[in-house]
């Protein structure tokens, strides 16, 4: 289950039983935070939180901020600033992080169909594109036209969902950024002069969960279903031997099924993340043969030594003379990182880790020996200038 799926999920329950909710919401980030913007925690009239917006040094101080959105029925933005380390330590959050963090807080109406997460939950609701969501979370001046929390959604189809009033100055602007954003894929943050006023608004990517199908179902495959689908990722488990994919041995999978090895090849091809771990020599070949011509599934991971590839690289070549071209920077074998793996759990573990760096295009090794930051800078126009310390104390 997602991030997203998750607070979707609690939302519900506590509509029906009548708890009062608001959303924090991370806007905007400058120097170093635990989480980026997109972060989000939902949050009970009695104090209940589902989610995260920090590593838990937030948490308490927003819970409390939150309380007081929903009896004031009015959002707020605070701003968390740890930049002075020796300040913030005695005075401030104790975050030790060193940056600044902006969080916006939202009163939930249960009967409005376009809350921040009832628009959410239109995207969420079997999407598998990305798409962006557009935040106002500061204004300036009588002439904004936009209040704070208002949203536009774009998704990949060019549908726009939207609280943004279609006659304020600023929404062609925003939908143009949006569209800008969406085509780059990266994240931002937008400061807009408006006459006489301004306004800042958060960009963010909404990414589905990642697809990942798992051709084999023996039992090194269940700690890495269990793994990767922690993460929220769509598993789904294929073998062709029905007493191995049987739903029971996979309950976290979003899907498992039989696939003799004579059908490996009517199945459609859906772009997803591919591992094979059969165990089968002449059941990989018939997968790779599948997957070969497909370009959408740019990884797959192949469980084994390097000569077992090899053999299958040589039989494939006999077929298809570019196979090694096509099969380029996509085929990983031996899968996983270099961890010291032994056992199934710390396979899967190796494994997912690497598909998380592919994902992300990073070359994994040690953090500390990188020269980079652990996120990348956000976009952003204008500096994130804090209006005032927030004495927070970590209080989970």
């Amino acid at each position: 289950m997602t991030e997203l799926e998750r607070l979707l999920h609690a939302y519900d329950e506590h509509r029906a039983a009548g708890r009062a909710c608001a959303l924090a919401s991370v806007v905007d980030v400058a120097g170093s935070a635990y989480r980026r913007p997109g972060a989000r925690m939902l949050v009970t009239d009695e104090g209940r939180l589902t989610g995260a917006i920090s590593g838990g040094c937030l948490e308490g101080d927003a819970r409390q901020r939150a309380r007081r959105v929903i009896q004031q029925g009015r959002p707020a933005v605070v701003t968390y600033d740890s930049t002075d380390p020796d300040d913030d330590l005695q005075f401030g959050a104790a975050l030790g992080c060193q940056g600044i963090v902006q969080v916006l807080l939202e009163p939930l109406d249960f009967t409005n169909p376009d809350n921040p997460l009832e628009l959410l939950r239109r995207w969420a609701g079997g999407v598998e594109a990305p798409a962006v969501v557009v935040t106002v979370f500061a204004t300036a001046g009588p002439a904004a036209q936009v209040p704070v929390g208002a949203r536009l959604l774009l998704l990949a189809d060019g549908t726009v969902e939207t609280t943004v009033p279609a006659h304020a100055d600023l929404y062609a602007q925003l939908l143009a950024d949006a569209r800008a954003a969406l085509a780059a894929g990266q994240p931002a943050t937008r400061h807009y002069p408006v006459r006489s006023g301004a306004v800042r608004v958060s960009l963010e990517i909404l990414r589905p969960p990642v697809r990942l199908t798992v051709y084999g179902a023996g039992n090194d495959v269940q700690p890495l279903v269990r793994l990767a689908s922690g993460l929220g990722w769509r598993v789904r488990v294929l073998d062709g031997r029905p007493a191995q994919a049987a739903p029971a041995r996979f309950p976290e999978a979003h899907e498992v099924q039989v696939l003799p090895l004579a059908q490996v090849g009517e199945q459609l091809h859906d772009g997803s993340f591919a591992l094979l771990m059969t165990h089968n020599y002449y059941y990989d070949l018939a997968v790779l043969r599948h997957l070969l011509p497909d370009p959408t599934t740019t990884y797959i991971g192949l469980l084994g030594p390097r000569k077992k590839y090899e053999r299958l690289l040589d039989e494939l070549t006999r077929d298809f003379p570019d196979a090694a071209p096509q099969l380029q920077g996509r085929i990983h074998s031996p899968i996983g990182l270099n961890l010291g793996a032994e056992t199934p759990e710390e396979i899967a573990l190796s494994v997912v880790a690497e598909i998380q760096a592919v994902l992300t295009g990073r070359p994994a090794g040690f953090l500390r020996d990188s020269p980079h930051p652990i996120h990348p800078p956000l976009r952003a126009d204008a500096s994130l200038v804090p209006e005032g310390r927030v004495g927070a104390i970590c209080e989970l």
